[in-house]
């Protein structure tokens, strides 16, 4: 008798790392319906061939989705998944809170939720809301002790926590009391290759341009220290960026790029330079897939997959100061830029699949 498998996630709008995740789980186990509560074929067309089941929130459109945290609490806390053997949940939210009765509940929980937790501050001073700011600020003031306390609850319903890197280990022990297994999410690293390549003569930072991610440490720290950088992406922080840039002619700007053309400004690049505090981090492993090295802020999931000195260096403070200190550290050095690449196949996609099913055979068995 096979064993009956159900997948839940909180929405499935858009693509990201997280989804990556999910894809991976899916072709683990293709015939386990997958679960959500608000699911567009326009923002992700990655499910097709996945039996994709939603329930009421369908109705409210994807721009909607950051009101309806409440609502999506109410929705999996209902959802009952007592049938199936086995439920595997991937989430930053409220989708760790279904009902499984008897069935085993594993939950890869990319970090605890972060509007009510670790960043309830950030969400306060910029709710993201634009013109309606007020009101979200309002509601959340209003509500995150209730909040809080039912996803606390919901976050001892899993029997077992999977997390992705060593800071969000950390964090769900800080907010939820409870140990995590740490599984590295699946990079993509065969898309990004080392190649040999004439002197690197930039810096370069590839990524959505949101204020979180303080991209515009990278701006300033580059141009105060007259290095060339090239910044690929797009966002609402972007014409900001531009902005701060000044028309400087250190600083070039470039929309998303093909899988094969990010490549090859890799592989010219002299570091990729990332300044978020991030659970984990998917584009600096796929730059250090292609040789790049990487020059990191010290915090969160950069601890995993950097070695200070051997494929990269730290910088301590989230400022421009401590980024430019690094940067001059940085350019007195060498690297072995093939055994840079080497340091990101422990995070290739065989590896999550393997480790990920280990898990999943122990804790059935």
């Amino acid at each position: 008798m096979s064993m009956k498998v159900a997948i839940v996630c909180d929405w499935l709008t858009n693509t990201g790392g997280a989804e990556k995740v999910l894809l991976a789980i899916h072709e683990m186990y293709p015939d386990a319906p997958i679960f959500t509560s608000k699911y567009d074929k326009r923002g992700i067309d990655w499910f097709l061939d996945a039996d994709v089941r939603t329930g009421w929130l369908q109705i409210f459109p994807s721009k909607l989705r950051r009101f309806l945290a409440p609502l999506r609490q109410m929705y999996f806390n209902h959802l009952d998944l007592s049938d199936y053997d086995l439920v595997i949940s991937v989430t930053g939210a409220e989708a760790k809170s279904v009902k499984c009765g008897k069935a085993k509940h594993i939950c890869y929980c990319h970090v605890p939720t972060q509007y009510y937790w670790q960043m309830y501050e950030s969400y306060l001073a910029d709710p993201g809301f634009g013109k309606l700011n007020f009101l979200a600020r309002f509601g959340l003031k209003l509500f995150v002790k209730p909040l809080r306390k039912a996803d606390y609850k919901a976050a001892q319903r899993p029997d077992c926590f999977v997390t992705i890197s060593t800071h969000a280990a950390e964090q769900i022990q800080k907010y939820y009391g409870r140990e995590a297994v740490i599984i590295a999410p699946p990079v993509e690293t065969d898309k990004f290759k080392y190649e040999k390549s004439a002197k690197p003569s930039y810096f370069i930072n590839f990524s959505r341009q949101v204020s979180w991610k303080r991209q515009d440490l990278i701006v300033k720290a580059c141009v105060a220290e007259k290095q060339q950088l090239l910044m690929i992406g797009e966002g609402p922080e972007n014409e900001a960026l531009k902005k701060l840039a000044k028309g400087s002619e250190y600083v070039e700007f470039l929309p998303w790029l093909s899988s094969e053309e990010l490549n090859e400004k890799l592989v010219s690049a002299k570091a990729f330079i990332f300044p978020s505090l991030e659970p984990f981090g998917i584009a600096p492993v796929e730059a250090l897939s292609a040789g790049c090295p990487v020059i990191a802020y010290r915090e969160g999931g950069s601890r995993d997959f950097i070695k200070d000195g051997e494929n990269g260096v730290f910088f301590d403070k989230q400022n421009a100061k401590s980024l430019r200190e690094a940067i001059r550290r940085f350019n007195q050095m060498k690297f072995d830029r093939k055994k840079v690449a080497e340091s990101a196949k422990a995070f290739e996609k065989a590896e999550f699949v393997h480790k990920l099913q280990e898990l999943i055979d122990e804790k059935m068995a």
